[in-house]
């Protein structure tokens, strides 16, 4: 079933202008940081003031504005007829705090948020920063943005069409940095639109059908396996998982090789948790509990979305990217508490508990990854457990590793991107809790749920250096927060393509 239309991120360009002085644009966005004596005007905001002929530091000062980051004070505009830009009808100043990155993100949001249905925003807001910050604008701006639906009308509203980055120079390097920030950014808007989608719609067919063609889009090689080939291959966790579903799993591999240097160049494989819609299969989970489980899959969506946009990104290195997806679902021919399931490779999984599939169709694709595609480092993206979010709250998301190296890559990439984790431990003395009277492992031996997960996942990774992504804790914002719409978050997108689009995105690793 095709999606209806939906609506799209905002366009970008750069403009080497005062944002008062671009024509055709009907709102004007300008910074204002926090000073030591009160709010200060930034960039854009003198030649603003001499076009109006107003004191802005008086508006500001008659709405009591701090400059504090998110903060807005509005003006309209009314008799244009004398100005360059006759069209201009709004003022936006927009609090940017100290002009961080974080707060220019969030400064992006905000803005977006306050220009829906616009057609041309000229603001010069991201001129606070540096290239780091206007890339943290962009982020903000289109995902800020974000909107999903199904309504027979269409949406409700639209993000702004066009915003332009006033006071920017448009020069190679300051291109170069726009289009990594819109694939980015664009990176988490597709992973977002793959989770908002109902799973009546979203079946494991559809989702690697829309994994392929981004893929292809792209200039990337993308091959599926369906049911009966994951069954002669041996993907006892995706087809044991798959098996009660009235739709068939997929297994779909994308393949990412960079321009120059290919040859040489050493090899991520990515694997994403793609669970169409979770159940909790016979250990059925509470009604309540399964209203966001369509959004199980958001660890597929990342690793394809993320995929699709590494050619935009100059990724210098060599990116697999394996998708194991299925429906967890209930039926005669749904996998029982007390079954055991051969994963690829010949591990064998006792499934005491259903609920705890994720596991089961990872552990395959990080064995075959093993097997087949001899990489250097292995990274796994998933809403894994409910643990996450009980030790990390709805911001943060869990991370598990072997590396040292790894581990401080990835936490400073989210840091840089917005979507920070916290290093959780891979502590040993938890291992024995695995253990099975009749398999090499149980797939549910309690707690601490989020650690012996990702022991019971360790277990796959023949030794390489390894990251384990547990972003359950984060799979849904529950309100809106800057960047962060309300519903499926797509997290990881940007933390992984800061990380993939360094020069350097191993230094250190496996060494």
């Amino acid at each position: 079933m095709p999606l209806p239309p939906q609506v799209s991120p905002p366009e970008f360009a750069l403009r080497d202008a005062a944002p008062s002085r671009l024509v055709g644009v009907g709102i004007v966005a300008v910074p204002v940081l926090v000073g030591d004596d009160g709010p200060v005007l930034g960039p854009g905001a003198a030649e603003l003031a001499d076009d109006l002929a107003v004191d802005l530091t008086e508006v500001l000062s008659s709405a009591d504005a701090t400059g504090e980051t998110g903060e807005v004070t509005e003006l309209p505009v009314v008799g244009t007829a004398d100005l360059a830009n006759s069209s201009l009808s709004r003022v936006l100043m927009i609090g940017v705090g100290d002009g961080t990155p974080t707060d220019l993100r969030r400064a992006g949001a905000t803005l977006a948020r306050r220009t829906t249905n616009a057609d041309v925003v000229a603001s010069s807001v991201s001129a606070v920063g540096d290239d780091e910050g206007m890339v943290a604008f962009v982020e903000g701006a289109t995902l800020g943005s974000f909107g999903f639906s199904l309504r027979k009308d269409g949406p409700r509203d639209r993000p702004v069409r066009r915003i332009a980055l006033a006071l920017t120079a448009q020069d190679e390097e300051r291109s170069a940095h726009l289009k990594r920030a819109v694939a980015r950014s664009g990176a988490g808007w597709q992973s977002r639109l793959l989770a908002s989608v109902p799973s009546n719609i979203k079946s494991p067919q559809w989702l690697a059908e829309q994994a392929v063609s981004a893929a292809e889009a792209a200039g990337l090689k993308a091959t599926v396996l369906d049911e009966k080939q994951l069954a002669e291959r041996g993907f006892g966790g995706v087809v044991g998982v798959g098996q009660g579903a009235a739709v068939p799993p997929r297994f779909v591999q994308i393949d990412y090789k960079p321009a120059k240097g290919a040859r040489k160049a050493r090899h991520v494989v990515l694997v994403g948790k793609g669970i169409t819609f979770d159940s909790g299969g016979l250990s059925i989970k509470p009604g309540q509990s399964m209203v966001t489980m369509k959004r199980d899959m958001t660890g597929a969506g990342v690793v394809a979305s993320v995929m699709a946009a590494l050619p935009d990104i100059d990724c210098p290195v060599r990116v697999t990217g394996l998708l194991p997806m299925a429906e967890n679902a209930v039926s005669g021919t749904s996998m029982r508490p007390g079954d055991v399931i051969t994963q690829y490779g010949g591990r064998t999984t006792e499934v005491t508990n259903t609920d705890a599939e994720g596991r089961l169709v990872l552990a395959d694709g990080l064995a075959y990854a093993v097997d087949k595609l001899d990489p250097d480092v292995l990274v796994d993206v998933a809403t894994l457990t409910g643990a996450m979010k009980v030790a990390l709250g709805e911001h943060t998301a869990g991370l598990f590793t072997n590396d040292d190296a790894l581990a401080g890559l990835l936490d400073d990439s989210g840091e840089r991107s917005g979507e920070p984790v916290w290093r959780m431990p891979l502590c040993e003395e938890y291992e024995s809790k695995l253990s099975s009277k009749v398999a090499d492992a149980d797939n549910a031996p309690g707690g601490p749920g989020a650690i012996t997960a990702a022991l019971f996942l360790q277990h796959f990774t023949g030794g390489l250096p390894w990251a384990h992504l547990d972003i359950a804790s984060v799979g849904d914002a529950p309100k809106e927060h800057y960047e962060w719409t309300e519903g499926p978050t797509g997290f990881g997108a940007r933390l992984l393509l800061e990380w993939l689009g360094r020069p350097e995105p191993l230094e250190g690793v496996g060494r």
